[in-house]
């Protein structure tokens, strides 16, 4: 297995990255949950469909927006988990005094559309197992 890094810093030098990596053979991309990758969410989807390449995503929104799998963290139960901690704050504990959270509950969304559009079968177990999946 080999790992390249693409740049996000703009549509164009994703299309470049994405379209070069393409070339090297048999791959799939693994978007990280950067701010630049989430603010180019659409770029990255069209150009991974575009290429034909399955691609994995940090967020529920980029499944939305026609990415073919997101995995990650359920940021509304991060939100709904947050407001106990204000709560908290409010009542006169130190915010300094509070343990770091990390997320609890992940969700996995698998869009089928794109699956088909790709040519992509996904097995059964995998259907089952998420927690959405957008036909």
């Amino acid at each position: 297995m080999e790992l390249r890094l693409v740049g996000s810093k703009d549509d164009n030098s994703i299309e470049r990255g994405i379209s070069d990596f393409v070339r090297s053979g048999n791959g799939g991309l693994i978007a990280l949950r950067l701010s630049e990758v989430i603010s180019h969410r659409k770029s990255i989807i069209n150009s991974a469909a575009q290429h034909r390449l399955p691609a994995i995503y940090p967020l529920r929104i980029f499944a939305i927006d026609g990415g073919l799998i997101s995995y990650g963290p359920d940021t509304a139960d991060q939100f709904r988990r947050a407001a106990s901690y204000v709560d908290r704050i409010l009542k006169g504990e130190k915010p300094a005094d509070l343990p770091v959270q990390a997320p609890t509950k992940y969700e996995l969304i698998v869009n089928l559309k794109t699956a088909k559009a790709l040519g992509l079968a996904l097995p059964s177990s995998l259907l089952a197992r998420a927690d959405e999946v957008i036909e």
